[in-house]
């Protein structure tokens, strides 16, 4: 299936609420992505998004609609040549590889853009598919944490994959 990256915009608010409002894509994210996904937390995170110089965080366009995101965020201090991976699909795309090709993608973006010789991404230890995406993309499994993330009352493994220049 086709897909592009592009840079968030603000008529994409409909499709984040419409599509991140999804209990399936939170139960796998940061609590900073919330459940349920409101119209007032799209705006929030385009308000933060757009105005980001270089872009890292895009949209994935599924036939002109964002369905997804992903974003590098490059690290500080002794971290400062590393760069965190996280994304997100809308559900009705899973299984399809968009991921792994997005993933792709966003390697070569932030290699070339930042200062980075290292793309790390922890899923949670459920998320098999997230970890077959990341090792289809070339990443490998470094370390596994177990009970490090609590979410909605449980705990769950983290594992931490990366990938180098």
């Amino acid at each position: 299936m086709d897909f592009t990256l592009r840079p968030w915009a603000t008529s994409d608010k409909d499709a984040l609420v419409e599509y991140g409002n999804n209990i399936n894509i939170a139960k796998n994210m940061r609590n900073v992505f919330p459940h349920p996904y409101t119209k007032e937390d799209a705006i929030q995170f385009l308000e933060r998004t757009i105005p980001m110089q270089p872009v890292n965080i895009f949209a994935i366009d599924i036939g002109g609609k964002a369905s997804g995101g992903i974003g590098i965020f490059p690290q500080t201090e002794k971290k400062k040549k590393n760069a965190e991976l996280g994304y997100w699909l809308a559900e009705p795309f899973w299984g399809r590889g968009i991921i792994t090709k997005a993933i792709g993608q966003m390697v070569d973006y932030g290699f070339k853009t930042f200062d980075i010789d290292r793309i790390f991404a922890i899923p949670f230890g459920t998320n098999t598919a997230s970890q077959k995406a990341l090792e289809k993309a070339g990443f490998v499994v470094e370390a596994r944490f177990e009970k490090t993330i609590f979410k909605n009352g449980e705990y769950f493994d983290e594992l931490i994959y990366a990938i180098r220049r």
